[in-house]
């Protein structure tokens, strides 16, 4: 059987142990290129990738606060840090947060005029990007791709497979 190019691109000798298995990796090796293309435009903003995304998800909430917890469930890739990211948003002016008046546990926050100013500087050239990328597999691809990893999240999120 041929090598496949994940094959070559992992240096491995040995055939993997299923076609699922393969395409678990491929996913993961695609995801990891495809967050690097995003690091390289968003980098020179001086933030990170999930900063990117905090800022989004509160762009997209805006003029409402969002809770702490609420961004964190909202992100693409789940992290147990959520605190320090926002406390660095924070630090660079892109966030506020305030405690929430009827419950004292909670933290809401929201974009500020220069966080909003960071993604209006940063929507183009990431909208360019995910073009660039997605562009070998046309239009008919990118649908398909969605609908293909939609019913891998939906039964992944279940439980059943």
């Amino acid at each position: 059987m041929a090598r496949s190019s994940l094959h070559r691109e992992l240096k491995q000798k040995r055939p993997f142990l299923s076609p699922a298995h393969e395409a678990l990796l491929a996913t993961l090796r695609t995801a990891d290129l495809l967050r690097r293309v995003l690091e390289d435009v968003i980098a020179p903003q001086g933030i990170t990738g999930q900063q990117f995304n905090v800022l989004r998800i509160l762009r997209g909430a805006a003029p409402d606060p969002l809770p702490t917890l609420e961004i964190g469930e909202r992100m693409i890739e789940q992290t147990p840090g959520i605190t320090r990211l926002l406390d660095r948003l924070e630090a660079k002016g892109l966030v506020s947060r305030a405690r929430c008046t009827t419950d004292r546990r909670q933290v809401h926050c929201q974009i500020t005029k220069a966080g909003l100013d960071v993604l209006a500087s940063l929507d183009e050239p990431v909208r360019e990007a995910g073009e660039a990328a997605m562009h070998p597999i046309g239009r008919t691809g990118q649908r398909q791709l969605i609908g293909l990893l939609e019913r891998v999240r939906d039964t992944s999120s279940t439980g059943h497979t």
